[in-house]
């Protein structure tokens, strides 16, 4: 992705052409669907896909050991890292607050 078209997706100017919600979803649901919208938004040629996963639950359980918020949120970056979604993505990034903030994630791909 060159400098001009990056700056225009962090500022929030780019409009994603497809998104997906995982919220609600578990790990292992959002993983099968995230990654048939990736192959499915790249077979149709689109570039820029917004993954919305949400900022997670904030439950502490009073536990001894520290319980992580947002799984999907921490899971959906290595999930689109590793195959059969790395091959497809060029690029991800933090969403822009008018696009979900750090609850949601643009996707760059690849031209097929």
């Amino acid at each position: 992705m060159d400098k001009k078209a990056f700056k225009r997706m962090s500022r929030g100017k780019t409009k994603p052409e497809a998104r997906i919600d995982l919220h609600g979803l578990t790990a292992t649901s959002a993983h099968v669907a995230l990654t048939a919208f990736v192959l499915k938004a790249q077979a149709q040629g689109k570039r820029l896909v917004l993954v919305i996963t949400g900022k997670g639950r904030i439950s502490d359980d009073g536990g001894p050991i520290p319980t992580r918020t947002g799984i999907l949120r921490h899971q959906v970056p290595q999930w689109l890292a590793s195959p059969p979604l790395s091959g497809a993505v060029l690029q991800v990034a933090e969403a822009h607050q008018r696009h979900g903030g750090s609850g949601a994630f643009y996707v760059y791909l690849r031209r097929r």
